[in-house]
């Protein structure tokens, strides 16, 4: 849920602390640096199960060989094995419920898995999706990459009436040499009138609102954060998958989120 202002005083969120703020200024709202090992803070992050969405071939889980916190790092993990008639197993982290952010600043530092077939992502829903849908909920791929092109990273931003199922939707390649070998930022930031993203805190892709109104610009409302290790689908699979390179981790160093108007967690 989004942070009440009481009085012009929002509630800051973060490591476990709750701290009076100034609400007119951006201020780090939510945050998780993943240093205590175990499964990922239930105060933060739930999780999707089962097969979703995109004709992917993991069944998600929560279970720790999937998810978890170790060294630092939030380790999403995809095996080669066969879970409720999927083929591969994994996880998608989301703040549904715990946590959504409106007009916010968020970056993650992340490094990426490698081989034929790997999809993760680190992307935001609309909060309205159980009752609209998608697309009208609106989309944010922070990051998205598909392993068959291991130098490039995408951003795109989905909606009703800018999307790929429409052949019209709004997105940028960016070419990035070493994603699966050393952490990179990857960010976003937007507000009412535009949205940019940004790689180690180079704008890399922007998006303005064009003024037609929600089904090109739903970005008003509350989203919430996913962090996802797809294997094949539409998209990851389309040049097939290489079953031999599995196990294959999504690391997340942390998670940040600012803002300006105020949030809650919880």
């Amino acid at each position: 849920m989004l942070l009440r202002a009481l009085s012009g005083i929002g509630i800051l969120f973060t490591a476990g602390a709750c701290t009076s703020v100034d609400a007119g200024r951006e201020q780090l709202v939510f945050a998780d640096e993943f240093d205590q090992d175990g499964a990922p803070d239930p105060s933060r992050w739930g999780y999707e199960l089962g097969r979703i969405r995109n004709g992917e071939l993991q069944h998600y889980t929560d279970a720790r060989r999937n998810a978890r916190v170790e060294n630092g790092l939030l380790v999403i993990e995809a095996h080669r094995e066969n879970v409720a008639g999927a083929t591969f197993s994994a996880a998608s982290v989301i703040t549904k419920g715990k946590a959504t952010f409106r007009h916010a600043r968020i970056e993650v530092r992340a490094k990426l898995p490698r081989g034929r077939g790997v999809w993760p992502a680190i992307w935001l829903l609309g909060t309205d999706i159980d009752t609209v849908g998608w697309p009208k909920c609106g989309e944010i791929d922070v990051m998205e990459f598909v392993g068959f092109e291991p130098a490039t990273v995408h951003a795109n931003v989905h909606s009703d009436t800018y999307n790929h199922m429409h052949g019209n939707g709004r997105g940028m390649r960016i070419p990035l040499a070493d994603p699966s070998d050393a952490f990179h930022v990857y960010g976003v930031q937007w507000d009412a009138e535009r949205m940019e993203f940004t790689l180690d805190g180079r704008t890399t892709f922007v998006v303005d609102n064009d003024g037609t109104g929600v089904g090109s610009w739903p970005f008003d409302q509350p989203f919430y954060l996913l962090l996802n290790f797809a294997v094949g689908g539409s998209w990851g699979g389309q040049q097939g998958v290489d079953e031999t390179v599995f196990p294959q981790r999504l690391e997340i160093d942390w998670v940040r989120v600012w803002q300006r108007e105020p949030a809650v967690r919880g």
